[in-house]
């Protein structure tokens, strides 16, 4: 049983029963209840204390998080049933009470992982029935809770209709029929030249992606169903010394680190931004601007040092190769 290769950030939490005990059948979409990264949302489901955590995490920039395997089951929706066979998305809010919004990139991004889900499981058709009954299933039907949110709650129909068109047929569409609008910093042949320039959007105070199409790694930021949103953003990124033009082009998603496998002993290396050590504690803020030697792997495990002094063991995928 894989994992989404959608997912941009992992922090696997000890809350979950392994393995799940049934096929996945189904998919649960929660809400957050706040604007919570999905950095913020794992740091909620580490400690055992929580007796919570989910499968997935969707948060207002369009990016995922795991914090439970699939082939484990979450806890999730109160529902030992309906976790052991469901596929658990927790979705950041991008506003508060009483209708709990999300935003166009957070929905969007949303439907491509349930799309990714279903082809990986074998689900041939995702169902909204507005009960139990349905494979699209949601909180408040297992517990005294208004989870997803009245926002959310009223999308469902268009999200097992959106995933639906995706699973039947080859093009995809993003929300409403309409384009959505990327703002890319640039496309290289170059994996790791990718990997910098995405370390140096995100230093910047920037969330990005990266994509492949036709061979090139392309480094984007946001997924905007209105265009004046992209230019918005586009006039950020070039205040902070960035070139960028506006494209619909999406891609194939790449996971970040891949090229990681390159990194060996002696290698230079930067450390992602916002990565944690290799046992998940936190690094001071000048870390990530820093170029240090490797100087011992084991497996994932990486230990990186700076003049010869040991600095930190970090994880291969949370380093890219200089």
């Amino acid at each position: 049983m894989s994992n989404s290769p959608l997912v941009n950030h992992t922090n696997i939490s000890p809350n979950s029963t392994n393995p799940r005990r049934d096929k996945i059948r189904k998919i649960t979409i929660h809400h957050v209840a706040g604007n919570l990264s999905v950095e913020r949302v794992g740091e909620i489901f580490k400690p055992s204390s929580r007796r919570a955590s989910s499968n997935y995490g969707v948060d207002n920039r369009g990016r995922v998080g795991m914090y439970v395997e699939e082939k484990n089951r979450a806890w999730t929706s109160s529902s030992a049933a309906n976790d052991n066979q469901a596929v658990t998305i927790e979705v950041a809010n991008s506003g508060g009470a009483p209708n709990w919004p999300v935003s166009d990139v957070a929905l969007e991004k949303t439907v491509e992982l349930c799309v990714d889900i279903c082809k990986r499981n074998g689900i041939e058709k995702l169902n909204f029935t507005g009960d139990e009954r349905g494979n699209l299933t949601m909180h408040k039907w297992f517990a005294a809770t208004n989870c997803p949110g009245p926002y959310l709650e009223s999308k469902f129909p268009y999200i097992a209709d959106e995933v639906n068109k995706r699973l039947s047929g080859p093009a995809t569409k993003p929300p409403n029929g309409n384009v959505l609008y990327r703002v890319q910093t640039g496309a290289f042949s170059n994996r790791a030249n990718a990997d910098a320039l995405a370390a140096r959007v995100e230093a910047a105070g920037f969330d990005t992606y990266m994509v492949k199409v036709d061979g090139l790694y392309k480094v984007q930021v946001g997924a905007y169903s209105n265009k004046s949103n992209a230019e918005s953003q586009a006039r950020k990124l070039k205040s902070k010394g960035f070139d960028t033009f506006i494209t619909t082009q999406s891609g194939e998603p790449v996971s970040p680190g891949s090229s990681a496998a390159t990194i060996k002993k002696g290698s230079r290396v930067k450390v992602r931004n916002g990565a944690k050590t290799y046992t998940g504690g936190n690094l001071a803020s000048f870390v990530y601007a820093r170029v240090y030697d490797v100087q011992h792997i084991s497996g994932d495990r990486v230990v990186i040092s700076s003049n010869g002094q040991v600095t930190a063991a970090m994880k291969k995928n949370d380093l890219i190769l200089q």
